[in-house]
């Protein structure tokens, strides 16, 4: 039926020798699609809570879809009285089928011009044919064997037919049989007294062991009732352990803790180590900056006062010693005369202290800003001092050397 319907696998009998809930599980989700493609029944059958939910699934979709009752123990058995279960739906489906392909066959043969033959439907018939080839080959070889021993067995069998029937031989014969039945009887017999008295044996054995067992749990309970003498230590040092497992977590907690705060400090440590580093390292590169800018002003210093120097062959000491005069170093009145200011004066006490008590008092408010515009100056004039010739720094010396005694007289006013 299964081929009929089908079923992509042969299925054998033997598969159903010992339980094979795999294959009923397969068979029984085939049937079920085949009757209804979309019903959604659980396929899972890997534990046995599975199973038994799938077996209900099925038996209770067969009941209300195709109002078939199904003995969901014997499918759960997964052996031959399950295939007698699965057999329900098997017919109605195959009866089914039978009654459709008459339908169709009818419309065949109404309708000349077309045949159909199914192949599937005729495989067991097949089958069948070729096994009975088979034995019609073997029981006549076997025949042909017999007909061969005709002749000895026809002289035998005429010879026993001929001699005449002895009672006694006959009696002896079925006395025996007797006897022999007899002693298969009492033999029977023996056995079933054999497993009587085993029985009982077993039965007093089952019984001992319950009485064992009974007393047994008797003694659990009177050793769970009774309270061991060192309980009492044990819970206490179990207490005293407990405790100490507390400090020790506490501890244990703290000791981490300081870790992190030396691990964070020694860190903070490094920082501040690797910023004074770097900080001592710039500033020795700023104070090697520094000495290299001093030793270059130094030695732009010591070039200009080699340029200022008079060569022997223009002219001698003496001579550059009249025509140089010294040189004016600036004062409060010598930046007052740069800068324009005049001063005038009388003989007259008070007023002209008052006079020249402002006026210096103004200008001392600009003597440093003159100080450095003056350096300036100067400087400029060494440079121009060094390029220019020697007379023409004489007249510059002879020039700017007559302000300083119109200094002195306007001090000299005051």
């Amino acid at each position: 039926m299964m081929r009929a319907l089908g079923y992509h696998r042969l299925i054998s009998m033997e598969s159903f020798r010992t339980p094979n809930f795999g294959l009923v599980a397969e068979i029984l989700i085939w049937l079920v699609e085949r009757y209804e493609p979309q019903t959604d029944i659980p396929t899972e059958v890997d534990t046995e809570s599975d199973r038994i939910f799938f077996i209900k699934a099925v038996a209770q979709f067969m009941a209300t879809k195709a109002h078939i009752k199904l003995n969901t123990k014997r499918l759960y058995q997964a052996d031959g009285y399950a295939v007698k279960e699965m057999l329900k739906i098997t017919t109605v489906l195959y009866s089914a089928m039978k009654t459709m392909q008459m339908t169709l066959g009818d419309q065949n043969e109404e309708d000349n011009s077309k045949f159909k033959f199914d192949l599937s439907s005729r495989i067991s018939d097949l089958k069948a044919a070729r096994q009975l080839a088979s034995d019609v080959t073997s029981k006549g070889a076997s025949l042909y064997d017999l007909l061969g021993k005709e002749v000895e067995l026809r002289e035998m069998r005429t010879a026993a037919i001929a001699r005449p029937l002895e009672i006694n031989e006959t009696e002896k014969a079925l006395r025996a049989a007797i006897k022999e039945v007899l002693e298969s009887v009492e033999k029977t017999k023996d056995m079933l007294g054999n497993v009587v008295s085993d029985e009982a044996s077993l039965d007093a054995k089952i019984e001992k062991k319950k009485q064992e067992l009974e007393r047994v749990r008797k003694r659990l309970q009177a050793l769970k009732s009774v309270r061991p003498a060192f309980m009492d230590e044990y819970e206490k040092i179990e207490e005293e352990l407990q405790k100490q497992y507390e400090t020790y977590v506490e501890k244990f907690r703290n000791l981490c803790f300081l870790e992190s705060q030396l691990d964070e400090y020694h860190k903070l440590e490094q920082e501040r180590f690797e910023l004074q580093e770097a900080e001592n390292t710039m500033r020795m590169m700023q104070n090697k900056v520094r000495e290299e800018e001093g030793d270059q002003m130094r030695s732009s210093l010591k070039d200009e006062d080699s340029d200022m120097d008079v060569p022997e062959d223009e002219g001698s000491d003496s001579d550059m010693e009249e025509i140089r005069p010294s040189k004016p170093r600036p004062t409060r009145n010598g930046i007052m005369a740069g800068r324009g200011a005049r001063f005038t004066g009388n003989m007259q006490g008070g007023d002209s202290d008052e006079t020249e008590d402002s006026e210096i008092d103004g200008d001392e408010d600009d003597e440093d800003d003159d100080e450095g515009e003056e350096e300036e100056e100067e400087s400029k004039e060494l440079e121009d001092d060094s390029l220019e010739g020697p007379m023409s720094r004489g007249a510059r010396i002879s020039r700017g050397g007559m302000k300083p005694p119109l200094l002195e007289e306007s001090n000299n006013d005051f």
